[in-house]
């Protein structure tokens, strides 16, 4: 019974054995296929290298801002009595029209109140002129003679000696007369008048309005000359000088402006590390807070190349072709842009790609587009770039 078992064991385990052997018999029995490898050789688009002169163009953009501007404050305090011109947004003025006149009925006899008290006060010493001076008592008395209540106070006349100085100042009287110049000057406060031929562009109070001290009326501005206000970065501020032509076109592209570089901050933002510049310009269609941007031609570089941006790489490299295959050359770039860069230290009559080629390595075999394929994508470019604007 034992011998039985073992037998069986025995044979078990070579039965298992013979399984084994067989199954990896058969598996090894299959031939594997051997892959078929191709190699693909991608077509390239290429441009021969010719240098030249390439004007770096900074892009930039804003909001116009009428470079003669007012902004309207009351110094004084009544009622807004009178315009020369309904007080409303977009209503013209010309210079010197009266954009504002509080009323000042009640402060003006104040102030001919203090001239009459003048009057006085000249008159009583009248007397001790005759007595006391009389070489310069016909001189008083012609400007009394003159004297108008109801208009601009003239100048008192100039002392011929310290007596005649002592004498009058006194009697107070040049206190007075000062004390009505100060009066004089805040009378005229209660009329604000035309700066400039300009347009009103705000205008916060309506005739009937209770006017105070301090409260803003509204803003006057000139609508032939304009400023934009564009943010350069720092390191192509030096580039820019005052009065160099910059072109500007409308949000739309519709229509192009020549201005002009006005002014240059001296102080860089510290929080964006940029500078600004100022644009004049000047047009007939141009309104306020118009949106608009500005190409301005920062520098001429001499003996170098316009390209596309991701055609440079990292380590400032690029790619030529060199007998159907691709050698990366060190160039040197002087200035980028958003989508392209100006580069230098590319020879003459040197082949390099025009578009990325995505896996580019150096010793990659490539085809050259021919130049009718070349000509039929440049032109769906342009088509796409037209559907995008």
């Amino acid at each position: 019974m034992d011998k039985r078992k073992i037998i069986l064991s025995i044979l078990g385990v070579v039965l298992i054995i013979a399984a084994i052997f067989a199954a990896k018999a058969i598996i090894d029995s299959k031939e594997q296929p051997k892959p078929n490898i191709q190699k693909t050789v991608k077509t390239v688009f290429v441009d021969t290298i010719q240098n030249s002169t390439v004007s770096i163009n900074i892009p930039a953009n804003g909001n116009l801002v009428a470079k003669r501007r007012v902004e309207l404050f009351a110094e004084v305090q009544g009622v807004f009595r009178y315009s020369s011109q309904p007080f409303k947004p977009g209503q013209a003025y010309k210079k010197g029209q009266t954009l504002l006149k509080i009323d000042a009925e009640e402060y003006a006899a104040s102030v001919q109140s203090a001239k009459s008290d003048l009057y006085n006060q000249i008159t009583a010493i009248m007397p001790d002129l005759r007595m006391d001076y009389p070489d310069i008592f016909d001189k008083w008395q012609k400007y009394l003679n003159n004297f108008d209540v109801n208009g601009s106070i003239p100048p008192l006349p100039e002392p011929e000696s310290d007596k005649e100085r002592y004498f009058v100042n006194g009697r107070g009287v040049n206190a007075a007369y000062y004390n009505i110049k100060n009066l004089e000057q805040r009378l005229v406060k209660y009329r604000i008048s035309a700066p400039f031929d300009g347009v009103l562009t705000e205008a916060l109070v309506t005739e009937g309005t209770l006017i105070r001290n301090g409260q803003k009326l509204g803003e006057f501005i000139d609508p032939d000359v304009y400023e934009l206000q564009v943010s350069i970065a720092k390191q192509y501020a030096d580039l820019l000088q005052v009065g160099e032509e910059v072109s500007l076109t409308n949000n739309n592209a519709t229509k192009t402006y020549q201005g002009s570089v006005s002014r240059i901050n001296a102080r860089i933002d510290q929080a964006t590390q940029t500078v600004s510049v100022f644009i004049e310009v000047e047009g007939s269609n141009l309104k306020e807070g118009m949106y608009m941007q500005a190409n301005l031609d920062a520098k001429k570089e001499e003996n170098a190349i316009e390209i596309d941006r991701s055609l440079v790489s990292d380590r400032n490299e690029i790619f030529i072709v060199q007998d159907s295959i691709l050698q990366s050359i060190e160039v040197n770039p002087v200035y980028f842009s958003d989508k392209k860069a100006v580069v230098k230290g590319v020879p003459n009559g040197e082949v390099i790609l025009s578009r990325q080629v995505s896996g580019a390595y150096n010793g990659m075999p490539v085809n050259i587009a021919e130049e009718s394929e070349t000509r039929s994508k440049d032109n769906s470019d342009k088509n796409s770039e037209r559907l995008s604007q």
